[in-house]
């Protein structure tokens, strides 16, 4: 709650996007808390932020726990924040208890998760991973003009650290479910088997600028209207791909923009997600032949840009059995499911045994300012995390048995 008023909205929501004034001030409170748990803290080329906790045996790869602080626009309180802030409790937990373990832990903080502010999502892991070029990651540029770069630079968190992968032992992130299977199931625990393939369109679609009095309809050469049919096709070709088809519009800008003319050019973004790639292999063989087809009626000129894409992933077996295990020593009630929302694990895992844990969220709402979830089931969700990084990590010593 304390970090949710940084960026507050009337709404009760968060409006920290990254690399803004409020996603620094969310970063300095973090790293401050964390520098109250003795932990040594870093920021790489891309601004990720690591806080690490030393093991018994430094020389040993790290388990690496976290997720991100960046949010929305009109975003909610847990989304990200929940990760971050669950890694910084094992931290906590371990340190009221005396434990020390065999390998490290670092609680990471990664860079434009939301891809909100700079597109495309999940850039800080990706560079990371090595997914992206760091010259790629840094030249993203806002809605405004401004570089993922320029504003490191400006907020002071262009680190040093190269931003590239190194050995971690596992990595786990925490995470609200954002949709409502388990609440609707009364589940406690989600355990993250993978996440579904996921591709970002830019539609273009190219027409003629005309005034809107005298031109007639049937003379027009109007992209709105083939985005009208597009759109149509689309949702129904959902249908067709039903249940697991996910199809989202989620921005559109028409240019010049003017009340009285018809546009000449109108730009429309496409989300689209399936678990099998083959299927979406076959979404956008369909989109296509959508988008030529309208373009054809219309007279217009229809491109499809394909923005960005992130493949079916599967998660590391031993790090999903470490979670199932920890839930079940706990009593927790579980079930294992796919995520429907991409995350920074999707990178994370091409380099090193991944695997997440889900607790339930109102509703199933997420993205949103009244996302909320309840305390017991994030303490859960904490709970297990603690207990599968333990069995991860090693456990040195200890002063004396303690709880769960």
């Amino acid at each position: 709650m304390e970090m949710a008023r940084i960026g507050a909205t009337p709404a009760g929501g968060c409006n920290r996007q990254a690399l803004t004034d409020e996603d620094r001030q969310g970063r300095k409170l973090f790293e401050s808390w964390c520098a109250a748990q003795n932990c040594t803290i870093e920021h790489d080329q891309m601004g990720n932020i690591f806080a690490r906790r030393e093991g018994a045996e430094p020389g040993l790869p790290p388990v690496l726990v976290g997720s991100h602080l960046d949010t929305q626009p009109t975003g909610g309180k847990f989304d990200g924040v929940y990760g971050v802030l669950a890694g910084l409790e094992v931290i906590e937990s371990l340190n009221e208890h005396r434990i020390r373990t065999d390998h490290p832990i670092e609680v990471v903080v990664w860079t434009n998760e939301e891809g909100a502010r700079f597109s495309p999502a999940m850039i800080g892991s990706g560079v990371f991973a090595g997914t992206f070029e760091l010259e790629y990651g840094l030249s993203r540029v806002s809605r405004n003009g401004a570089t993922l770069g320029s504003e490191l630079e400006r907020i002071g968190y262009a680190g040093s650290r190269p931003c590239h992968h190194y050995p971690i032992k596992a990595a786990f992130e925490a995470h609200i479910e954002q949709g409502p299977i388990l609440e609707d199931q009364g589940i406690q625990i989600g355990i993250v088997t993978g996440v579904q393939g996921m591709r970002w369109y830019d539609l273009e679609l190219i027409g003629e600028a005309v005034h809107a009095g005298p031109t007639p309809m049937t003379s027009r050469r109007d992209p709105v209207r083939a985005m009208h049919t597009i759109m149509a096709q689309v949702y129904k070709w959902a249908d067709d791909f039903s249940p697991w088809a996910r199809v989202t519009f989620g921005d559109a800008r028409f240019e010049p923009g003017s009340r009285n003319t018809v546009p000449e050019r109108v730009i429309v973004t496409l989300d689209i997600r399936h678990p099998d790639e083959t299927t979406l292999a076959a979404m956008e063989d369909r989109l296509q032949e959508i988008v030529s087809t309208a373009a054809t009626e219309s007279n217009i000129t229809g491109i499809v840009h394909r923005e960005w894409q992130s493949a079916a992933i599967q998660f590391d077996d031993r790090c999903i059995r470490m979670i199932a295990e920890s839930a079940t020593d706990l009593g927790f009630s579980t079930m294992h499911l796919v995520s429907g929302a991409g995350h920074d694990s999707v990178y994370v895992s091409k380099i090193a045994p991944t695997a997440m844990i889900f607790v339930p969220c109102k509703g199933g709402v997420s993205h949103n300012e009244s996302e909320s979830a309840e305390r017991n089931d994030l303490a859960a969700g904490c709970d297990v995390l603690l207990n599968a990084v333990l069995r991860m990590a090693g456990c040195a010593a200890q002063d004396q048995t303690t709880s769960n």
